[in-house]
């Protein structure tokens, strides 16, 4: 992983502007020349150091836990000390100057993470790793369970998991306004722009997008204006002045203009109005507007928006017209199953290989159903025990089933053999499915 092996110096107290200085320890030694200057710096470094790893333990230790405020992150309280926070961040500063005299008639304040971030999210070990830093000014390794996939050919260098994980932390930089992090972060996210899947740049042009990180948007913008990444995908999930700079980019790239020479605007609109309907889960608004133009569910890629999009009854409505061949490639190559595995919900994955899609099917880029999920899914979901009463896991029922199904036919050819098999497998693995009204 690119990251998680940087050394933690890179941003503890040795970078100190009083070390080059010799402010502290300078008495003169028998090696130290006149100035007694090279000693001075070794002493600060070692109580500078010893300082950071005593504030550790407050972090770390539960017999050191003298917190005085707790952060509810993910439905768990972290407990933190008001008075470091709002020492190391003016974002805490004045939270707490703002709660000062109610906090303290109520007894313990408690925060929630999503009442303190205007957007964004930052999960718990994301939050862990930036309040480290606060603590001790070293800046620990990713944990590998929340940072990395569950693909054992990835190398972790710029999969979802890594990307997701750097977002998080620079969406608590940047929020908590720590601009040393924000500057790191902002090197390590455009380190993953040119390595990454295109639609894993998406996040990162977001979060650049709502941080104000001008060089980052900037390489992103023009990483998908040169993708072949569709125009719904940007429309769905870019701010709109984004999507517009994207589509501005393409219009004026001569290789655009090539391919968009035949669009008939018209054929576009009646397009559009099929996904609307969708948009509506209205199936039936589907079936009169095919019925009025010559357009057809492949021709609208239909299905691909629905599996992308909308919710799981939309899907087996519009598979129950009978009328969507399932195993369509889109002009990047990818079925329905791709999209549904990038979208990892078990539910519509079963209902696709009941209608005989082909889990063997590559995208152009070589990517499988299965290793498209596997490359989504951090080990600390995968790996997931579910309690009773609890929802399945469904990262792993996702990658399960799919693995399941190569398996069964390895040679290509016919899917329709072992979908059925695979489907009764996972069957009672699904039941909650059942109980929402999905299936």
């Amino acid at each position: 992983m690119a990251y998680s092996t940087e050394p933690s110096s890179s941003l503890s107290f040795t970078s100190s502007p009083h070390l080059s200085n010799g402010t502290f320890g300078q008495a003169k030694s028998p090696s130290s020349g006149e100035s007694g200057l090279e000693q001075g710096p070794s002493l600060e470094i070692i109580s500078l150091n010893k300082l950071s790893s005593n504030l550790e333990q407050l972090v770390i230790d539960p017999s050191f836990d003298y917190s005085d405020a707790d952060i509810i992150v993910e439905g768990i309280a972290v407990g933190v000390n008001r008075c470091i926070l709002a020492a190391r961040s003016r974002f805490f500063h004045d939270l707490f100057q703002r709660d000062r005299g109610s906090t303290e008639k109520e007894g313990k304040p408690k925060y929630l993470m999503s009442d303190l971030l205007p957007f964004g999210e930052v999960g718990r070990e994301a939050f862990w790793v930036f309040l480290s830093y606060l603590y001790t000014a070293k800046l620990k390794p990713s944990p590998m369970e929340v940072s990395t996939c569950v693909d054992d050919s990835c190398v972790h260098d710029a999969c979802r998991p890594a990307i997701n994980f750097a977002v998080e932390l620079m969406y608590a930089s940047y929020i908590f306004q720590t601009p040393e992090l924000v500057s790191l972060f902002q090197r390590r996210l455009l380190n993953f722009v040119e390595k990454a899947f295109v639609e894993d740049v998406i996040p990162i042009l977001v979060v650049a997008f709502n941080c104000q990180l001008g060089q980052l948007v900037t390489q992103c913008v023009d990483r998908v204006a040169r993708s072949d990444l569709d125009s719904i995908s940007l429309e769905k999930e870019l701010p709109h002045e984004i999507a517009e700079k994207i589509s501005l980019l393409r219009l004026h790239s001569q290789h655009d203009d090539e391919n968009n020479q035949a669009v008939d605007p018209l054929h576009v609109k009646r397009i559009r109005r099929i996904h609307k309907a969708l948009d509506c889960d209205d199936v039936e608004l589907v079936k009169l507007l095919l019925t009025e133009s010559d357009i057809t569910l492949d021709q609208a890629h239909a299905l691909h928006y629905a599996v992308a999009y909308c919710d799981p009854k939309v899907v087996t409505e519009l598979l129950g017209l009978g009328r969507a061949n399932v195993n369509l490639q889109n002009k990047r190559g990818y079925t329905v199953l791709h999209i549904a595995a990038r979208r990892k919900e078990p539910s519509i994955i079963v209902l696709l290989l009941n209608k005989r899609a082909s889990a063997l099917e590559s995208t152009l880029d070589g990517q499988s159903a299965v290793s498209i999920c596997r490359r989504l899914t951090r080990p600390k979901d995968y790996y997931a025990k579910t309690e009773q009463g609890q929802e399945a896991n469904k990262d792993r029922i996702c990658i399960d089933v799919l693995e399941r199904e190569m398996l069964r036919n390895p040679m290509a050819g016919d899917a329709s053999i072992s979908s059925q098999t695979v489907a009764d497998d996972v069957h009672m693995k699904l039941l909650y499915l059942e109980n929402r009204g999905i299936m």
